[in-house]
């Protein structure tokens, strides 16, 4: 077998078998960004009252408030200048997160309602 076939092959393999690592990196990342909120909306977004909870939200909601927030048109006491620290990547990370959550056992208010 020619050199540049092994090649190819050894980086086909490599970029198989780091798949699952991106996939626990990005699921890390999206916890490390999320930590932040869990002072008032509860660990792992499961609210213990007083925050809406954001465990098993939808993402695009999630997403829209954040941007919303970012930009003002969401009325907030301090999310507005939170929001403004995250890059839309960002964002999506930590919605994503949030989304593949369990939501709360007492289901909570529904995000809309933030």
């Amino acid at each position: 077998m020619g050199t540049s076939k092994w090649l190819a092959r050894w980086m086909a393999l490599s970029a198989l078998l780091a798949m699952p690592l991106w996939g626990h990196a990005q699921d890390v990342q999206g916890r490390n960004l999320a930590a932040s909120c869990a002072a008032c909306h509860g660990t792992d977004g499961n609210s213990a009252g007083g925050m809406p909870p954001l465990a098993g939200q939808n993402k695009g909601l999630i997403v829209r408030a954040m941007r919303e927030f970012r930009s003002g048109s969401r009325p907030a006491t301090v999310m507005h200048q939170l929001a403004k620290g995250y890059t839309d990547a960002q964002i999506e990370t930590i919605a994503g997160y949030f989304a593949a959550q369990g939501k709360p056992s007492d289901g909570g208010p529904p995000y809309s309602t933030y």
